[in-house]
């Protein structure tokens, strides 16, 4: 096998195996007539030779970098739902200025162990888990807050919410997504008033429930109930007027977009570039720029 990488005759390869060892004064390998396997020495000279080989490669694609416009592969997990929205179109304009660089983007509802999968890095909606906070570097691209809205239709039915203790009332719409095992209440939403940050875990229920935030944002757009929403996946629908806020005083504000990558110390350009292009998209949430029309002040009516 390490003839045929090299290219030349396993004859070859024996003569410098052997010239290396009598160098050394060392037995790197054990040969019989059946196999070849490294001695204690020859472990720790191949473990040293990999470290080496890659530090050179890490020179080499530095110096190529210098000199040229970046170039390389880039692979990259996301959410479905915030990946094709934001993350794609994004990652479109980065590629078209930089046509070099190739991207590869999985859309996954699990966060990926991105080192051992071989991902670069990782748009997230949450921060490292704490299991890795050590292990991935992390750096916070948008704030995100989760609203509370309502099909207009839905309000003029059964009342517009006018505290939060009026949601007991309603049918709220639970999501029940990125499971955290048992100990995990979705039916709970904890809301922070934005005039003075106070939070109030607030129960809630309903008929309806489902791990597909897609789903549950249909079935609010039909009318069925009370959600608790991402800004930058309801934006249109509040522009629109098919969605309105509700209790615009209160959100969740637990879903901030983040850049996550196994550490490495040496981070090729063609990343650098990637995350402050993806930074400076971002600034500013870009989905606030839609109108966020309110709930019109009504009464608590449930029937």
């Amino acid at each position: 096998m390490a003839a045929r990488a090299l290219r030349v005759t396993p004859s070859a390869v024996t003569k410098r195996l052997a010239a290396l060892e009598a160098s050394l004064g060392l037995r790197l390998f054990q040969r019989t007539t059946r196999r070849v396997s490294p001695t204690a020495e020859g472990e720790v000279l191949c473990e040293r030779a990999v470290h080496l080989l890659h530090a050179f490669d890490e020179v080499q694609a530095e110096l190529r970098e210098r000199q040229a416009e970046p170039a390389g592969p880039v692979r990259l997990a996301a959410t479905f739902g915030f990946g094709r929205l934001w993350v794609g179109p994004a990652l479109a304009a980065f590629q078209a200025r930089h046509p070099g660089i190739r991207i590869q983007l999985q859309l996954t509802e699990q966060l990926p162990d991105l080192a051992v999968q071989g991902f670069d890095g990782a748009i997230w909606l949450w921060n490292a888990p704490r299991e890795r906070a050590a292990e991935w570097v992390s750096r916070k691209l948008a704030a995100n807050q989760r609203v509370l809205v309502a099909a207009p239709g839905y309000l003029e039915r059964h009342g517009t919410p006018r505290g939060l203790q009026d949601l007991a009332m309603h049918a709220c719409l639970v999501v029940r997504e990125n499971d955290g095992g048992p100990d995990q209440r979705f039916d709970h939403w904890r809301l922070r008033r934005t005039a003075d940050a106070q939070v109030t875990h607030v129960p809630v229920s309903g008929p309806l429930s489902s791990n597909s935030g897609e789903l549950v944002r249909d079935w609010c757009l039909e009318g069925r109930g009370i959600m608790l929403r991402s800004l930058w996946d309801i934006a249109p629908h509040l522009a629109s007027g098919d969605l309105v806020r509700v209790l615009p005083a209160y959100a969740m504000p637990d879903a901030d977009v983040h850049w996550l990558a196994p550490y490495q110390p040496r981070v090729p350009r063609r990343i650098r570039l990637l995350v402050d292009f993806l930074a400076e998209r971002f600034r500013g949430e870009p989905w606030k720029r839609f109108s966020a029309p309110t709930a019109p002040r009504g009464s608590r009516r449930t029937q």
